[in-house]
């Protein structure tokens, strides 16, 4: 791994740390080649249970910033497909985050704007620091957007907001982001750390094929008829009635006990 992209494992919880504090986290391609690399390597690790993805640096620094840009204006060639097929490719860090079959958690610290956002938006569930800042950016600086942030906040909020939030560029706080639905908690600054590792840890507990077959359920819903939805029910809820946790758990159920998961 790159100094730029910190990785660390424990309890079943995988946890990326964007490291470029001095820079508040801005994406560089070094940190992006990480990310890339990562993705698909922990989706396929069984012994990883949940993902979460955060930023170094506390409330002042935050979470992610847009891709840093410097240097990219003015002199040299400008290849207009090179740079979009190279920029989709980057960007799927975002389709893994959102499809890869299990729990992904971003937990924002502090600032996440621009690709920082919408890599958080992308994830299953989000954690803010109540007086964190979030904000599209993309307008502000003559940009139309990426990383799938316009897909993800229109599913998030729906797409009049998505659209304010978009064109505007308003800078809102984790509480109003609760608010809206953008995050599934805020909490006070200095209980962050204990609030999301506790959060991160109960979701690498759940049964994990299960909920990865929910995801698929759940993302299918979103763009397809409820006949291809109850299909598709139909065949996973077959398939996670034939897996270990599913026979423990109804063990665990005549015994009135607890049921403990181990994501087979």
């Amino acid at each position: 791994m790159t100094d730029h992209l910190i990785e660390t494992f424990a309890d079943g919880v995988a946890t990326l740390t964007m490291n470029r504090p001095e820079a508040r986290n801005a994406l560089t391609g070094e940190m992006q080649a990480a990310l890339s690399e990562a993705m698909p390597r922990l989706a396929a690790d069984a012994k990883v249970r949940a993902v979460v993805i955060t930023g170094a640096g506390g409330d002042v620094k935050g979470f992610a910033a847009q891709a840093d840009s410097r240097g990219s204006g003015g002199g040299g060639e400008f290849n207009l497909e090179q740079r979009a097929i190279g920029l989709r490719q980057a960007s799927e860090v975002c389709r893994w985050l959102h499809e890869m079959p299990k729990p992904t958690l971003a937990v924002i610290p502090g600032p996440a704007a621009g690709a920082g956002l919408s890599i958080a938006l992308a994830c299953d569930l989000r954690i803010a620091a109540e007086h964190a800042k979030l904000t599209t950016a993309f307008s502000k600086v003559g940009l139309a957007g990426d990383y799938g942030g316009s897909y993800f906040l229109t599913q998030l909020v729906g797409a009049a907001k998505a659209r304010e939030l978009y064109f505007t560029a308003d800078v809102i706080t984790g509480r109003e982001a609760l608010a809206l639905g953008i995050v599934n908690k805020a909490v006070p600054g200095d209980e962050l750390a204990q609030v999301a590792g506790d959060y991160a840890r109960y979701l690498a507990g759940l049964p994990t094929v299960a909920i990865g077959y929910m995801k698929r359920n759940l993302n299918l819903a979103q763009v397809a008829t409820l006949g291809a939805v109850l299909d598709q029910e139909a065949t996973h809820m077959v398939r996670t009635m034939m897996t270990q946790d599913h026979a423990s758990a109804a063990r665990s159920f005549v015994e009135k006990a607890k049921p403990v998961f181990h994501g087979r």
